[in-house]
């Protein structure tokens, strides 16, 4: 099973600048900040679903379709409870159903899910060392935007290191599959211990490797990687700032909210 979510492709959006990529994160997230309706977040959607068709990122959704689902169904059930606005549809001592909490609940649900959905699609077409020379371009301090990007290296190590756990467990006879699914909890009780162990002699290689190469000497570290600005990186720029501008303009007239009516 595969633990990182880069796929490697040959496509425009692969081939941006990471620094134009960095931008499109925020702008992404600054979009689907400012819209709280459904219907305003949809356009929203339609370009994530683009961009995943262009970049073959449909393999890491598919993934973590049933995180998308459980994500949207829940937030949404969630508001039917604490938003209770509007004439009641379905009025229970619990759930308060009407179309207000519903079109807010759902989408609350959607903006989590889009939110998700970006952070999947950056995963997918950047790799680490993009990443990391993107927050450089953008003034980020090169130690924060090592410390930022580490996690992203760290946690697929982490993951990968309790895969392996529970299969030399598995091979020794342990059945995590038995009983109910409290039960199923306790028996992954045993693999955090040797997870936590590795983890801990990880870092410590880690911070000896860091050491060795002279980490923190330099407040501006080299690169043997140039990446170079391109006129598709220009064009990519001008829609990005073309995109936040509108679904500011859609927040400030009032278009992207939920009357409570």
């Amino acid at each position: 099973m595969p633990i990182f979510l880069y796929i490697e492709r040959a496509t425009f959006i692969h081939r941006l600048h990471p620094t134009v990529k960095v931008f499109a994160l925020f702008v992404m997230f600054w979009s689907v900040y400012w819209v709280d309706h459904p219907l305003a977040l949809l356009p929203l959607a339609a370009v994530m679903a683009a961009a995943a068709q262009i970049t073959g990122a449909w393999p890491n959704f598919y993934r973590l379709r049933w995180l998308f689902i459980l994500v949207v169904f829940f937030t949404t059930l969630a508001w039917m409870v604490f938003y209770r606005q509007g004439p009641a549809l379905i009025n229970l001592p619990l759930i308060h159903l009407s179309r207000a909490s519903l079109l807010f609940g759902l989408g609350r649900g959607l903006k989590l899910a889009e939110l998700l959905a970006t952070s999947v699609l950056f995963l997918s077409t950047t790799k680490v060392e993009e990443f990391t020379a993107g927050l450089a371009r953008l003034g980020v301090p090169y130690r924060v935007g090592f410390a930022i990007t580490l996690s992203f290296r760290l946690v697929p190590l982490f993951i990968d290191s309790a895969l392996t756990v529970v299969q030399a467990q598995n091979l020794r006879g342990y059945d995590f599959n038995r009983g109910g699914p409290l039960e199923r909890v306790r028996r992954y009780v045993p693999v955090v211990i040797p997870v936590f162990m590795g983890a801990l002699r990880k870092a410590n290689s880690m911070a000896m490797a860091l050491e060795a190469r002279g980490f923190g000497m330099s407040r501006q570290p080299t690169s043997f990687i140039d990446y170079p600005v391109e006129a598709g990186d220009l064009a990519a720029t001008a829609a990005l700032f073309a995109l936040g501008a509108v679904y500011f303009i859609i927040y400030y007239t009032g278009y992207g909210a939920i009357s409570p009516g």
